[in-house]
């Protein structure tokens, strides 16, 4: 694989797994559902987030197969929807130039916007950048 094709950083992963308790390392791997539930029990009591820190391979080798490469960056949506995703930056970033004005006024659309982004940023990047493939 060549770095043209990653879409993950172990790196990163292990870097959000710092805040992994909250389940930051899970959304940004795709797992929306465990990183929620993360979230909410402190990384499964803090038991689910030390043991992830043996799975993050794993999960960065499964976002590689699963997310699109292309000319959006993973790392670079991530870091922007983490610090300044209440801006609205990662929007810009995409392209969605009238929801990151939106974003930009309503603080996130009052936050649950990103919610949302933590959701489905990974999907949000992969039709983008399959798009721009078959253009």
């Amino acid at each position: 694989m060549t770095s043209r094709d990653d879409t993950h950083s172990k790196l990163i992963g292990y870097i959000l797994w710092i805040f992994g308790f909250m389940g930051a390392h899970r959304f940004y791997f795709g797992r929306p559902i465990s990183g929620t539930i993360y979230f909410f029990t402190l990384g499964l009591l803090f038991v689910g987030w030390i043991v992830d820190l043996f799975l993050i391979p794993g999960m960065d080798r499964n976002a590689e197969l699963r997310f699109t490469a292309g000319p959006l960056n993973y790392n670079v949506a991530w870091a922007l929807l983490t610090f300044l995703g209440i801006f609205g930056v990662h929007r810009f970033y995409m392209g969605k130039w009238l929801s990151g004005i939106l974003y930009l006024f309503t603080g996130g659309l009052f936050l649950v916007g990103i919610i949302y982004d933590y959701w489905t940023l990974n999907d949000q990047l992969t039709l983008i950048n399959s798009r721009a493939a078959r253009a």
